[in-house]
């Protein structure tokens, strides 16, 4: 544990102290773009913080190899980390690009592509599926690496649709990142699995990372990590559960996976085995999910899938009346109950208490979605209070201002008077006296 948290703060503080020179380099080369239609921020703000991000990763990957247990168990064996380094280089260069010339969503697609493939092919690869009715499979070269790109491609572009808010990226990659850190430091020690130590080591760096970057990036945000921050987050995420999927054996999860051989297993008894392969899509579920609405939306419409627009999750909760740090707070705790309620379904013996557990926090999280409506209604409620609590004030001191003059009590409001005597009385009945005193005869108006 020491060594990754060393490892951890070595990416915290690079990426920290990077921050401010790459934005005043951002600044001095005109990487300040103008804000978009879609932006939610009111100030033009750099977007190339990735850079810092991209420092404080490979910083921490370098010093990281000088601990006696990691470099036991991922410098000596793996290759892991080189091609962790050279796919990040790649997409990175691709983030700087298209955060200063915006490049068309096919280039920028087919670029992805190549950085992931690069990253695949040097070594981080998914080794196993399991099937249900079949159990763990090998996967072939080919198949391997077309899945392993696949998996790349999915979350790099995840990450990127939901950075759309300062601190949303980087806390929700925070929170995948810590959750599956847990899991494969549980693997590490459980289940002693060495093949766990390298996505451990991969997860807790891309944590000091977002912690480093949140510092610049919380509201009001004094750098963006753009598309090359983001892209980099997906990419690292992607990493991390190919490493599992690549460098663990599946079969010593535990007994219930040493039973598998034959076709009749059912399919409960794989749920150690299937762990690695939930855990990343439900530590990514929120992402995956606005990036799943995203396509479908704006196919619909007749867009591109990877055509940008104002109808993501974060835009949402703008219209019904959240705040921006409240919007990004909820967010993160829909984020982190997906994932650590996965985490807990993993770890904990009994697994009652973790469904009550979620259905509980998840009727918290409705309550807090529901915030701005709830608190209009509440305000509606106030507003007729106050008008009718101001309207008796005003009846009484219009009677106790009459009543000191000798006067008789007029109506509470004259609105009102008129009203009720138009709707009761067709006609006003009217009496004058004569100069001598007496009374004329009354009579009907109109």
């Amino acid at each position: 544990m020491r060594e990754y948290l060393l490892a951890m703060t070595v990416a915290l503080a690079v990426t920290l102290l990077l921050g401010g020179p790459i934005r005043a380099l951002a600044v001095r080369l005109g990487l300040v773009p103008e804000i978009r239609d879609r932006d939610v921020h009111e100030t033009p703000t750099p977007r190339v913080g990735g850079l810092a991000m991209f420092g404080g990763l490979a910083a921490a990957l370098t010093v990281a190899g000088h601990f006696p247990m990691l470099e036991r168990n991922v410098y000596g064996t793996t290759d892991t980390v080189q091609a962790l380094l050279w796919g990040a280089l790649l997409v990175v260069v691709l983030g700087v690009v298209d955060d200063k010339f915006e490049l068309d969503p096919l280039t920028k697609f087919a670029g992805q592509i190549f950085a992931a493939s690069v990253m695949v092919v040097k070594g981080i690869q998914i080794s196993w599926l399991v099937v249900p009715g079949i159990g763990i499979v090998a996967v072939d070269p080919t198949l391997s690496i077309v899945l392993s790109v696949l998996l790349v491609l999915v979350l790099m572009n995840a990450v990127n649709f939901v950075d759309g808010m300062d601190g949303l990226a980087a806390g929700i990659t925070c929170i995948a990142g810590l959750a599956s850190f847990a899991y494969c430091y549980r693997l590490a020690i459980s289940y002693k699995l060495t093949g766990a130590t390298a996505p451990a080591l991969i997860a807790i760096i891309t944590v000091g990372v977002c912690l480093g970057f949140l510092a610049h990036n919380w509201d009001p945000a004094r750098v963006f990590m753009g598309d090359t921050g983001s892209m980099l987050l997906g990419m690292l995420l992607a990493a991390t559960s190919i490493t599992v999927m690549g460098g663990i054996d599946p079969y010593q999860l535990g007994e219930e996976v040493q039973q598998v051989v034959n076709q009749t297993t059912t399919v409960h008894k794989l749920v150690p085995a299937y762990l690695p392969l939930i855990m990343p899509v439900s530590v990514t579920l929120l992402p995956i999910a606005d990036m799943v609405m995203a396509v479908v939306r704006r196919t619909k419409a007749g867009m591109s899938p990877l055509a940008a627009d104002k109808g993501h999750l974060h835009h949402r909760m703008l219209q019904i009346g959240h705040s921006k740090r409240r919007a990004v707070l909820i967010m993160y705790f829909w984020a982190a109950l997906v994932a650590f309620v996965t985490l807990l379904f993993a770890v904990t013996p009994s697994r009652q208490p973790v469904v009550y557990l979620a259905i509980a926090m998840t009727l918290v999280g409705l309550l807090m979605l529901l915030g701005p409506r709830l608190g209009d209604h509440r305000e509606r409620l106030r507003e007729k209070a106050r008008l009718r609590r101001g309207g008796s004030a005003s009846a009484a001191r219009h009677s106790h201002r009459h009543r000191a003059r000798g006067e008789s009590p007029a109506p509470a409001t004259a609105a009102t008077a008129t009203a009720t005597e138009a709707a009761t009385i067709p006609a006003i009945a009217k009496s004058t006296e004569n100069t001598d005193g007496s009374v004329r005869h009354r009579t009907l108006s109109g």
